[in-house]
């Protein structure tokens, strides 16, 4: 294992975060302020609690899930496609650098400034709601194995996209859309059985509610199937980067 090269790229990677500050940390920070005061003091005042937790602490899971599943995906995929927009990716290729120690050095740059937000968002949280947190460890490692996947995620967005519009386009018309109607607002039990059972269908619901239950003890789905839904969605990603690099998929032509 070349670990002078994974320091290399996580270091790079992370300096270009410290440089756009107000970018990368302060405009979520502040859009997450922004939720708080909409739904937590607007919304809040006519909807008092949900399963007996005050409904702005009800949505902190939520909107931390939000910022996480976006952001992760956003620093990955820029990460990668910027070298290969301006052609210093095969510069990555041409060193004795395996395709393991490229991911571990970008994803795990996305996946720690991920992680520093998600912390920063539970901070400023605690200034508008109260929270509390029944089961720390399970809720670090939800924080945790979130940002990696989807900072994985975003690594294969950012190699498959040829343009800065595709980067986008995934975030904003995916995943952000599964993530309102993943429960992150409200509780399904919420909605007729038909939408109930729709909801099954969304990846999205499954973070949302394993990661609601490290807080409230509450949660939509079974804490098993939570676990299971994004070890099984980390798989299919760490497969799909296995055969990008093993066919060279748009890096190598």
């Amino acid at each position: 294992m070349n670990f002078y090269a994974i320091r290399s790229i996580y270091k790079f990677e992370m300096a270009r975060t410290f440089r756009t500050l107000l970018q990368s940390i302060a405009s979520p920070v502040l859009s997450t302020s922004l939720y708080f005061i909409v739904f937590g003091s607007a919304i809040g005042s006519r909807i008092q609690e949900i399963d007996g937790i005050h409904y702005g602490s009800f949505i902190v899971p939520g909107l931390v899930m939000l910022s996480l599943l976006t952001e992760s995906i956003s620093n990955a995929s820029f990460g990668i496609y910027f070298p290969k927009f301006n052609g210093t990716i095969y510069e990555i290729l041409s060193a004795p650098v395996t395709m393991w120690e490229v991911v571990i050095g970008y994803v795990g740059a996305a996946a720690t400034k991920s992680l520093m937000l998600g912390v920063l968002m539970l901070i400023t949280a605690s200034f508008f709601v109260p929270i509390r947190i029944d089961h720390p460890i399970l809720m670090v490692f939800f924080l945790v194995l979130t940002c990696i996947s989807f900072s994985l995620f975003g690594f294969v967005i950012g190699i498959w996209a040829d343009s800065f519009e595709k980067l986008q386009m995934i975030p904003m018309l995916v995943i952000t859309p599964l993530v309102f109607l993943g429960g992150s607002f409200y509780s399904i039990q919420m909605l007729p059985p038909f939408w109930q059972k729709l909801s099954m269908f969304n990846p999205v619901l499954y973070l949302v509610s394993g990661f609601r239950y490290s807080f409230f003890e509450r949660a939509d789905v079974a804490l098993s199937v939570s676990i299971s839904m994004i070890l099984v969605f980390l798989t299919l990603c760490l497969t799909v980067t296995w055969v990008i690099f093993r066919t060279g998929y748009k890096i190598k032509n």
